[in-house]
């Protein structure tokens, strides 16, 4: 993929103009019918397994859009499989996957990095697991729950933002981090900030993991637990010390336990009852438990922590919203339009995967059965034909515009759309305003942060640095 590599993507230069879509050319997609016939996606990057992951791991985004040169679909190989993994980055191929039966098209989630720490969940469970740990979860996450969640959104972001002061510089992402994760641990265990002794060693359990997973070990960790269902290595003393401290704290809830007493997640499980009438063991709550704090909270983290790295490098843009936020009035919708933008150009998961169980038309190009098949997230975001000067920080192209259910990805899509969606997007409203409301931020680069790799997020390489150059009250 190396060969005719442009500068980085992420540091490409705009080039200004008009910002109104176009139809992307037609494409069919979708399982082949009987006595058709197309060719293989074009080979692109190293033809050694072991590099050519290394690459991947290294430079994910820089080893895509070298990819994407061969067209609208190529395939490069990787330890992942014996056989080519396929990418792709057309909204009709994208349409034709989420619309599949689950059989023929399951999502690679149960092949997600983070199984050997999640285990089998709502996140990482296919097919009839999946369905049936979906309609669990999904009152937690839908109308009055968004309202309780709501004020403790606005809590949190208020007592990490008492805490700075003018002039110090920090990476962003870690006060993000510390008020998502008060939220999360909120709604899921119903630990506040005051916690009991069980809970406080659960959250700082939790901190510690997610300072680990950037730390030099993590990417060999990763490497080391492909395809594995269970952790090895250092990953495996994380996953217990993550457990003892889960396990605690569900022991301490059910041995208290009031049927309706409380509305956190954690107790709303404890009520919950199979088909035979049996109860969650303590397994399957600390799998959808972990899951929703490890994966809900740092992806809409790093979400706000992007927003803040793109705006204090597009000043126009960063004055405006500020103008808007300190008004109280915002008649054009551009704090929604600049989130919009944001996870567009900086979406945290760039990859969604499929594999097709049968042969999958994607175009003129044929993939064959029990193929990995990956939908480009960061390569359909910068497409010229939908987002023009895709590489420009421009909120205005979201304004009276809402993106299309097969263009903007930044929660998947189809029957394994994320189930936090609303409840990230709540937050990231509430906490990208205070902050353009309540400070005067600067950064000592102009120029961009260097995406990073963890687990299967993108995040900023130096967690969305800052200054605080003034405060308001």
């Amino acid at each position: 993929m190396r060969r005719g590599r442009p500068d980085p993507w992420y540091a490409r230069p705009a080039a200004g103009g008009a910002l109104d879509p176009l139809v992307p050319d037609p494409s069919p997609a979708g399982p082949l019918d009987v006595g058709e016939t197309g060719a293989a996606a074009p080979h692109v990057g190293h033809p050694n397994r072991l590099r050519q992951s290394l690459r991947i791991t290294a430079d994910l985004g820089g080893e895509f859009f070298a990819g994407a040169q061969a067209g609208e679909t190529f395939s490069f190989v990787s330890l992942l499989d014996r056989q080519p993994v396929v990418v792709t980055r057309h909204p009709e191929h994208v349409r034709s996957l989420f619309a599949a039966d689950p059989d023929i098209a399951p999502s690679l989630a149960g092949e997600s990095p983070v199984r050997p720490i999640v285990g089998l969940s709502v996140l990482t469970a296919v097919g009839q697991q999946h369905r049936r740990r979906r309609k669990l979860m999904m009152p937690s996450f839908h109308g009055e729950a968004i309202t309780r969640y709501r004020e403790e959104i606005v809590a949190a972001t208020d007592r990490h933002l008492d805490r700075w002061e003018p002039g110090t510089a920090f990476p962003l992402a870690a006060t993000t981090q510390a008020i998502t994760l008060d939220v999360i641990m909120s709604g899921v265990f119903g630990i506040d900030h005051r916690a009991a002794p069980a809970e406080a060693r659960l959250r700082h359990v939790v901190r510690q993991t997610l300072r680990l997973s950037v730390g030099p070990l993590a990417q060999f960790a990763e490497l080391l637990n492909l395809d594995r269902e269970e952790s090895v290595g250092p990953q495996k003393w994380v996953v217990r010390r993550l457990d003892r401290a889960t396990y605690d704290v569900i022991a301490a809830r059910r041995a208290e336990h009031e049927p309706g007493a409380r509305h956190d997640i954690l107790s709303l499980l404890l009520d919950v009852r199979d088909e035979d009438g049996a109860p969650l063991t303590d397994r399957e709550l600390r799998n959808e438990l972990l899951t929703l704090v490890l994966a809900g909270h740092e992806t809409t983290a790093n979400s706000i922590a992007w927003t803040f790295e793109r705006l204090l490098r597009t000043p126009a843009a960063y004055d405006r919203l500020r103008d808007v936020v300190r008004s109280g009035e915002d008649p054009d919708g551009y704090l929604e339009a600049t989130i919009t933008e944001s996870m567009r150009v900086r979406p945290v998961v760039p990859l969604i995967g499929r594999r097709v169980r049968v042969p999958w038309r994607l175009g003129d190009v044929v993939v064959p059965p029990d193929s990995r098949l990956l939908i480009g997230v960061l390569l359909l975001h910068h497409r010229p034909d939908l987002y023009p000067d895709p590489f420009r920080f421009a909120p205005e192209r979201f304004l009276g515009r809402k993106p299309g259910t097969h263009e903007w990805l930044p929660f998947g899509g189809g029957t394994r759309r994320c189930l936090g969606a609303a409840l990230a997007m709540e937050e990231l409203r509430i906490v990208v305003a205070e902050i353009a409301r309540r400070a005067d931020l600067v950064v000592d680069t102009a120029a961009p942060e260097r995406p990073i790799h963890r687990n299967v997020t993108m995040i900023p390489g130096r967690g969305g640095r800052v200054r605080v150059a003034a405060l308001r009250q």
